[in-house]
C-alpha cells in the first residue's frame, strides 16, 4: 500500500519542477483543504514568501499541480481516446486506470476525483475547477464515441452521451473505490463487466 505520510525534502536549492512534483503528491494524497501552506512549504524546504513569489497563491499552486497531474501521471486517460475502436478505448482508459489507482508507489485514488471532495464554501473555486476538468473528460469521451457511432462502430440505438457518462461515473467511483482501499482484482473485475456487456453491432 502506498506511503500516504506527508513527502518531505529540503532540496539544497530551490527547484521549480522538484517543488511542483511535491506540491502535486501532497495535493494528491491529502486534498486541497487537507494540505496547509506549512506542510507545502516544509516539504519543499522553502518559506511563504518564497512560495508565493514562485507559484502565486495556494489556489494557484494547486492549478499548477493539477495541470502537472493531468499532464504526466495520468496522461494515459487523453491517450485512450486515440485507439482505433471504442471498445478499445475503454478497456484501455479502465484498465490502465485500475493499475494506475492501485499503484503501491503512489497516492491511491486520483486527484480530480477527490481532490475537493472535502472543499468548503471558501474554496468553491477548486471545486470548480475539478469539476470543469471531469466534465472536459466526459465532453471529449462523448465525442469519441459519437465519432464510433457515426463510423458503425457502435450499434445506432446506442446513445453516446448516456454511456460516456457512465463511464465517466464508473471511473470516478473506482478512483473513490481505489482511495478506500478496494483491492485491483476487484477493479479488475469492475472493468471485465463493462466490457462483456458492451454495445454490439
Amino acid at each position: 500500500m502506498a506511503d500516504t505520510k506527508k513527502p518531505r525534502g529540503r532540496p539544497s536549492k530551490f527547484d521549480p519542477e522538484a517543488s511542483l512534483e511535491i506540491a502535486m503528491r501532497l495535493f494528491w494524497a491529502h486534498g486541497y483543504e487537507g494540505t496547509s501552506v506549512a506542510e507545502l512549504t516544509d516539504a519543499m524546504g522553502i518559506n511563504k514568501p518564497s512560495l508565493y513569489a514562485a507559484f502565486g497563491s495556494k489556489e494557484e499552486l494547486f492549478e499548477k499541480a493539477l495541470q502537472h497531474y493531468i499532464a504526466g501521471p495520468i496522461a494515459f486517460v487523453s491517450a485512450a481516446l486515440d485507439e482505433p475502436t471504442a471498445y478499445r478505448v475503454v478497456e484501455k482508459l479502465l484498465s490502465e486506470s485500475v493499475h494506475f489507482l492501485t499503484a503501491p508507489d503512489t497516492p491511491r485514488g486520483c486527484m480530480v476525483n477527490t481532490g475537493s471532495l472535502s472543499c468548503s464554501k471558501e474554496t468553491a473555486a477548486v471545486k470548480e475547477t475539478l469539476a470543469k476538468y471531469r466534465q472536459q473528460f466526459e465532453t471529449s469521451l462523448t465525442a469519441r464515441l459519437q465519432r464510433a457511432q457515426r463510423e458503425g462502430d457502435l450499434p445506432g440505438q446506442t446513445n453516446p452521451a448516456t454511456l460516456a457518462k457512465y463511464i465517466a461515473t464508473l471511473h470516478q467511483g473506482m478512483s473513490t473505490q481505489a482511495a478506500s482501499g478496494a483491492s485491483r482484482e476487484a477493479l479488475l473485475d469492475m472493468t471485465r463487466l463493462v466490457l462483456d456487456n458492451w454495445p454490439s453491432r
